[in-house]
Order: structure tokens, then sequence, then C-alpha cells
């Protein structure tokens, strides 16, 4: 994920302006290789940061605070903390830090590296409308950002944030249905994926109920409303829902 967040903001910020840290040199080469950023030494990132992104795991969160928080407390200027580790609230990070620092909670997705990326944040009391304004522009070419209370960051990230796999899952099973009818691997794949990408653009842009759109191409009788009747059978609304809510479960699981 931090990768993903890194080539959206590659978009914005030079490679002099834009640096990257990971203990896999192998992770950063791409960057370095495409001039898209600076790899350097962790504490080099965190001395010469403004926004610093952590984007590890939340069970190793806590740990690398700790060995990053004696560089932030011999830093002068101030620097802006972005986490991205599900179910870790704020209140938390701040404990750990154990300073007065600006704090953003983010739960991105990885569509971000091509732009359509769904971002859902908050930061603490802290965080300026300035800090927020330059953060709101190093994203701006990752897709949607939408600011939401804390508390809801974990349900809705566990529908955003989880959500692409689902998505490619639903749309492999297309896949599937369509090389079962006699059409070539390649070509049902590019079917599915451009049906899945123009129904979310008029979900979208129409602002309409998805039962309204789907009632739309469920001529009586027809080919469509079989194929819904086969879903419907199926359990797929019930599986999509149970997705979401296992996710979220999990979340809070993982962050005691």
């Amino acid at each position: 994920m931090g990768g993903a967040l890194a080539m959206a903001a590659s978009k914005v910020f030079s490679a002099d302006q834009l640096a990257v840290c990971d203990t896999d040199p192998a992770k950063t080469a791409l960057f370095v290789e495409r001039k898209l950023a600076t790899a350097v030494e962790l504490s080099t990132l965190v001395a010469e940061s403004d926004f610093l992104f952590l984007g590890v795991k939340p069970q190793a969160l806590e740990r690398v605070i700790e060995s990053i928080r004696p560089m932030l407390e011999a830093k002068k200027e101030a620097v802006t903390l972005v986490s991205m580790a599900a179910g870790v609230e704020i209140f938390k990070l701040e404990r750990w830090l154990e300073g007065d620092y600006p704090i953003i909670r983010i739960m991105p997705n990885t569509p971000v590296s091509v732009g359509q990326g769904m971002i859902l944040y908050n930061g603490n009391e802290k965080v300026t409308e300035s800090q927020y304004a330059a953060f709101l522009e190093g994203l701006s070419h990752a897709g949607r950002l939408d600011r939401l209370p804390e508390h809801l960051i974990d349900a809705a990230g566990s529908l955003s944030g989880c959500g692409p796999a689902f998505v490619y899952l639903f749309a492999e099973a297309l896949a599937d249905g369509g090389v079962t009818c006699g059409l070539p691997r390649e070509r049902a794949m590019l079917y599915a994926a451009q049906t899945l990408l123009g129904a979310a653009e008029m979900l979208l842009q129409s602002g309409k109920h998805p039962g309204e759109l789907k009632d739309a191409v469920c001529s009586p009788g027809g080919t469509t409303i079989a194929g819904v009747h086969a879903l419907e059978k199926g359990g797929l609304r019930g599986a999509a829902m149970d997705a979401v809510i296992e996710a979220y479960n999990r979340t809070k699981q993982l962050t005691k």
C-alpha cells in the first residue's frame, strides 16, 4: 500500500521531493530506476520529511514508532505523521509517539496507484488546515479522498480498502463464465473489466440507486433477469455483505 501511495504522489512531486525507504531494497528499486523517488535511509527520511507516511502492518507499527521516536525528538522542524495501519486509532499513535505531533490516519486502497483509489482520512486536533491542504494536494492524483469521523474508518475501510479484492474475484468469475460460453480468456477478462468500470462510472455519475440501474437493464422475461435470478439463488448479496463484515471483524481482532 505504501508503494501504491508513493506512485500516486510521484505524479505531484519530483524525485528529489519524494523519498522512499524499505527494509527490502527491491521494493524501492522500481522508484529509483524510473526516477520517481529517491531511496534513503530511515534516519534521513525522518530528518528531512514534512510528511512521514508509515506504511507498515498494524502489528509492527508500535515497534516502528519506538525506533523512530528518538529521530523525531531530534528533528527541529515539525513533521506530520500519516498512518495507514488498519484498526490503529489516533489515540494509540499519540501514546506511542509520546509527543505533540500532527497525525493523519488514512485508509487507502490499491487503485490509488492508477489514480482511481478511495482514501478515507481524519486527523487529530494538531493538524492545521494548511497541513490538510498539503496532504490533499500530495494525493490529488490518487483518486477520491473523503474525510469522515474516525470511528467509521474501520467500517469504511472494510468496504473500500478490502473491496478491490472482492471486485477482482467477481471479475474473474464473470470472465470464467464467458470462457465457459466459448470466449477466449483474454477477451473475457477485457469485457469483464470494462463492464465493471462502466457500471461503476454510471453509478457515480447518475447518483441513482444501484437497484434502479439494475432494473433498467432487466427487460421482462429477458436474458439479464435470468442471470440476476441465478446470482440471487447463489447468495451473491449475502456473500458480499458477509465479506465486508468479516473483514471488519478481522480488523478489530488484529488490533486487540
